[in-house]
């Protein structure tokens, strides 16, 4: 979890997403998650067997965003949820016990409901100001220590975070971060993302 790369198509370019996500995996991102909203079952299933595919060779879990059907379908390592999403414990039910979920939450409350829902990690944001997801608050510092001092899952954050405002995160308990432009956006994906793994490890004290 300590790099953890989530998709958007929005910079895809003359690359596809497939290309981006092995220059990402290349560079050493410790996770991926598809996120789309706007594909179609068919198109979104393709592609998400071509990435589950495409991780696996890198030994780097797969994460489907929102759609356990496409994740089971697909044979990904597990689905990430919103709380506005499907609800956590009917989707660990779905899931079984073999599966990675993750949950994103915003007080420590909802992380610790998270945890009864069968959570075995949480995302927490956003913690900068983002243009990705405009909708999100943006969470304190106060209320991101307090959340990482309440659980004993790996806690990962998002929202707004680059190579020059990571290092804010430090001592703060999160164990990785969660970056789509940081990724994405860049001209070269590779070389990004060996500089992002490498102030992550700073980042948690590795």
């Amino acid at each position: 979890m300590r790099l953890y790369a989530v998709t958007d198509r929005a910079w895809t370019g003359e690359r596809t997403l497939y290309q981006q996500v092995e220059a990402a995996l290349k560079g050493g991102v410790t996770c991926v998650q598809l996120r789309e909203k706007d594909l179609d079952e068919a198109a979104f299933f393709q592609e998400a067997t071509d990435l589950c595919a495409l991780c696996r060779r890198y030994g780097i879990p797969f994460i489907v965003n929102d759609n356990v059907d496409i994740a089971l379908a697909c044979g990904a390592d597990g689905v990430h949820v919103g709380q506005e999403d499907m609800e956590a414990g009917q989707v660990r039910r779905r899931m079984g016990e073999g599966m990675l979920l993750g949950v994103s939450v915003h007080t420590v409350e909802e992380a610790r409901r998270a945890l009864r829902d069968g959570a075995d990690y949480l995302g927490l944001g956003a913690v900068f100001p983002t243009s990705t997801k405009t909708d999100a608050d943006r969470m304190p510092m106060e209320t991101l220590r307090a959340i990482c001092a309440a659980v004993d899952v790996p806690v990962v954050a998002i929202g707004g975070i680059h190579r020059n405002n990571m290092l804010q995160l430090s001592g703060s308990g999160v164990d990785g971060v969660a970056l789509v432009s940081a990724i994405f956006s860049m001209p070269d994906i590779e070389a990004a993302c060996r500089e992002l793994r490498e102030l992550a490890e700073t980042m948690a004290g590795v």
